[in-house]
């Protein structure tokens, strides 16, 4: 059966959209592995491939019924109109790509199908209004819950996960055995190896999260407009996705990897842990989710719990506020980093009681009140934006 100009033109703004979802997504997940040298670019670009189409193979399928026929009929949906809405979402990562500022995917896609349901009076209200609702509650939850972890779990995960990095490779094959075997290499210890696989499965979970959320960006419109299967709409998406963790992701691996050297490697991993968890739960009970949003908030609450460590509940009461600031994550100087700077805390020693901590009194720069306003203003004016831009194109131009 030959393939329509117009089908071909939609694949193609399928496999676009899934190319920008990969060079961005690719050095969220893997920045800190590879800053780490826990693993290689080529490596987690080929983690990420494989990780991403599972997510989106398993969990994914129910974020694309919601985003292909949930919030407007599937009925609505035609091959153009799926196109435009891609449009929207590859115009989308552009912007993000040009600002500097990563724009959510998930947001402009439901803010561009929302678009087409005020144009033809189709849109689903209850739908709309319970994946708003986790848009909002989302973000708290992941602020809270990093929070709590700042304040009384930080320290004592940071001395159990402790990892001291030794020269030479990780592994080593031993070939006085037949077959030869993996074993540790001459100055690894068990610790740096566990400590260094817990890094790359993170990472691999955290892409496993975003293919559970994102696959839905780059088919649900086609999947919605009845030109595209799922099971092959998710193997299209995920080689795209491939593709540009290959290319253009190794810029953002670097630039998550080593130019935030301020973030500590443990920050990192429990704002991975917590913002994925977060993504795969809503994503499994079909709601499309903002992926950066979270672990922004979650990169908030976590330096906002280290921060309060310097005062007790009993200082509060008595009038004693804490100077909260996020650098806070940054106030161990013995702390490895994303970039792999620094050392591991000892240990052995102690973390300091609650009341007794002195915070960081010389910003570090890791977190900026304008540059997260700037984020958070741009994470809702590009979706604002689409779905206004796709009602008026969908109610004067293409159904008027």
């Amino acid at each position: 059966m030959a393939l329509s100009p117009l089908l071909l033109v939609g694949l193609a703004v399928v496999v676009f959209v899934g190319f920008n979802i990969g060079g961005s997504n690719v050095g969220v997940a893997f920045g800190p592995a590879v800053g780490s040298k826990s693993v290689s670019a080529t490596g987690a670009a080929a983690l990420m491939t494989v990780s991403f189409f599972v997510g989106g193979w398993t969990v994914g399928r129910g974020v694309v019924r919601t985003m292909g026929g949930r919030i407007v009929p599937s009925s609505e949906f035609t091959l153009a109109a799926g196109i435009v809405v891609l449009f929207f979402i590859g115009l989308a990562l552009f912007l993000a790509n040009v600002v500097g500022v990563p724009a959510s995917t998930s947001m402009t896609g439901v803010g561009s199908i929302a678009g087409l349901g005020l144009a033809t009076n189709t849109l689903n209200w209850t739908t709309m209004g319970e994946i708003v609702s986790w848009w909002i509650v989302s973000p708290v939850i992941a602020f809270w819950v990093s929070g709590v972890i700042g304040r009384y779990f930080y320290p004592h995960l940071n001395r159990l996960f402790a990892v001291k990095q030794t020269e030479g490779s990780l592994l080593a094959l031993d070939r006085s055995r037949t077959p030869p075997r993996p074993t540790l290499g001459a100055n690894t210890t068990v610790r740096e190896l566990v400590g260094t696989l817990l890094v790359v499965v993170v990472a691999c979970y955290t892409a496993f999260s975003a293919g559970t959320s994102n696959a839905a960006n780059a088919i649900a419109p086609l999947v919605g407009a009845g030109v595209l299967d799922i099971g092959p709409g998710i193997v299209l998406a995920g080689l795209a996705v491939g593709l540009g963790a290959f290319t253009i992701g190794r810029r953002t691996i670097d630039t998550m990897g080593n130019d935030l050297t301020d973030m500590p490697l443990l920050a990192a991993l429990i704002v991975a842990v917590v913002s994925s968890t977060l993504v795969t739960l809503l994503s499994w009970f079909d709601i499309p989710v903002s992926v950066v949003i979270i672990s922004t908030m979650s990169i908030v609450g976590l330096g906002w719990g280290r921060a309060t460590r310097s005062v007790t509940v009993a200082d509060v009461r008595e009038g004693e506020a804490p100077t909260v600031s996020v650098d806070a994550l940054a106030a161990d100087v013995d702390t490895q980093t994303v970039g792999g700077g620094g050392n591991p805390p000892d240990p052995e020693a102690e973390p300091t009681p609650i009341g007794d901590e002195i915070g960081s009194d010389e910003p570090t720069g890791l977190f900026k009140p304008g540059a997260s306003a700037r984020v958070i203003a741009m994470q809702n004016l590009v979706p604002a934006v689409a779905t206004l831009t796709s009602f008026l194109l969908f109610r004067f131009v293409l159904f008027s």
